[in-house]
């Protein structure tokens, strides 16, 4: 029996369900094939109120080339990905992962045509959409994350759901653009939530078996309601196609990137100094714990807010202002939502005993962005690089010591209307030459960018997590 069939089984099971009790042979021959039609006329109208928000991403970029010798791995050339994203705004921005429009030089999206375009009338074959430039807001590769923004106004867009109601077994619907087949959809379930591929991961998942394959990255999982709940990000299968295990970022994480991203061009996340790891079995044998999941703190850090308000290392994490706490990931999530300097109440247990604990809530450190606030736009900033950067004084070595060179500049920051290229260029690299050029500080690095013209290529030798290495890309026309 094939899926879609256990699919149809379970569709007429329900509606019939929803009739409630079994009529007479000759009643219930009429009624279920009308309810079966009104489903499928739900379905069908849902993906048309869906689809028009829903866009086809192509990212153009340059990397080392395919089959390209050890002897030969300083060759590059030219590479495109495609994937899917969602208009979450009518002005233009729009969601997607940060593995689809990462190291592009180029990034277009393809709109849905207007609905009131009369050549949908004549044809069941829609014309293509408008194909425009997009620029990169911003990238989170811890959530595999990317806003993006077009130059348009009044499109159509799709609101964001609240992932924390979703439950197994509830229906969602996959749009996107899988194998580059623009705007296709397919439906499932949810297979399960707060799902870890690994002990301890940074990012949680939501399950499910909806058809996902390569191309869908960054289109919509919505519920039947036609919210967003989550961002179908990947899969895993051992032939490369889709195995009915596919993963979407929770839209209650999405809400919190896209949120700062369009507000202040970057993500700040809070901390309260802590370590929250995920009780298992093991470990709760291991340690003699009444229970076997939850959270549980691994670290306290000296100082830190969670210090300083009594936390010890071994104390177990309840619930953060009364929501129950199942996991690490779960707790982190719900800390770094909070805003800066807000106060949270914990319910934590500490052998037999239970209290409630107050902590603020303080900005995690990021190592990529720790130097943003030491720089000053009308000093520091690369126009035609679209990067902030500092000279290396004795302040800025101590903060990163042990670099390979005594010269060089830091880039602190992109630049909020950065082109494309230049998020070949973090924050946190450090810049030792451009096209040969040797650069020792900042003003070295803005004489040499000014000289350079639109469609020069550009050679940059960085010193990236104690690497020394190349950057290349092109100036923008």
């Amino acid at each position: 029996m094939t899926r879609t069939h256990v699919v149809i089984q379970i569709m007429i099971v329900a509606c019939c369900a929803f009739l409630g009790p079994p009529l007479a042979a000759q009643e219930s021959s009429q009624t279920k094939p009308q309810s079966l039609n009104e489903l499928s006329d739900s379905f069908e109208a849902l993906s048309s109120r869906v689809s028009p928000a829903v866009v086809q991403i192509f990212a153009t970029g340059y990397g080392p080339a395919q089959g390209a010798s050890s002897s030969t791995s300083a060759l590059i050339s030219k590479r495109r990905a495609g994937g899917s994203g969602v208009i979450l705004h009518p002005d233009g921005y729009i969601v997607t992962n940060a593995h689809v429009v990462a190291d592009a030089r180029r990034v277009q999206v393809l709109l849905h045509t207007p609905t009131g375009d009369k050549r949908e009338a004549r044809s069941i074959l829609k014309p293509l959409g408008e194909r425009v430039g997009a620029q990169i807001i911003g990238i989170d590769r811890e959530t595999d994350l990317a806003v993006l923004k077009v130059p348009k106004k009044n499109l159509p867009y799709l609101e964001l759901g609240d992932s924390d109601d979703l439950r197994p077994g509830q229906i969602v619907l996959a749009f996107g653009s899988p194998m580059g087949l623009q705007n296709s959809v397919s439906m499932g379930v949810v297979s399960a939530i707060a799902r870890q591929l690994r002990p301890e991961d940074p990012m949680i998942y939501i399950q499910t078996d909806a058809t996902i394959n390569p191309g869908n990255s960054g289109g919509p999982l919505v519920d039947t309601e036609g919210r967003v709940v989550g961002i179908n990000t990947l899969i895993l299968s051992h032939a490369g196609g889709s195995e009915g295990i596919g993963f979407a970022a929770p839209s209650n994480i999405v809400k919190n990137i896209f949120n700062q991203f369009r507000s202040s061009g970057r993500v700040r996340r809070g901390h309260i100094g802590i370590h929250a790891q995920t009780i298992t079995p093991t470990m709760a044998e291991g340690l003699g714990l009444d229970r076997d999941w939850g959270v549980i703190a691994g670290d306290v850090y000296p100082g830190g807010p969670a210090d300083v308000a009594g936390l010890s290392v071994g104390d177990i994490i309840l619930s953060l202002d009364g929501k129950p706490m199942e996991n690490g990931r779960q707790f982190d999530v719900n800390i770094y939502r909070r805003p800066i300097g807000e106060k949270v109440n914990l319910e934590i247990q500490r052998g037999s005993e239970i209290r409630i604990v107050r902590v603020t809530v303080i900005e995690r450190e990021d190592e990529t962005t720790r130097f943003s606030d030491l720089v000053k736009p009308d000093e520091n900033l690369i126009p035609k690089l679209g990067i902030l950067c500092l000279d290396i004084d004795n302040t800025i070595r101590r903060l990163i010591a042990g670099l390979r060179r005594d010269y060089g500049v830091l880039v602190a920051a992109r630049s909020t209307d950065a082109p494309f290229q230049t998020d070949r260029l973090r924050a946190g690299d450090v810049i030792y030459s451009v096209n040969k050029k040797r650069i020792i500080d900042v003003k070295t690095l803005r004489e040499t960018a000014e000289k350079l013209i639109p469609g020069d290529a550009v050679v940059c030798q960085v010193e990236r997590d104690g690497r020394i290495q190349y950057v290349t890309f092109e100036i923008d026309l």
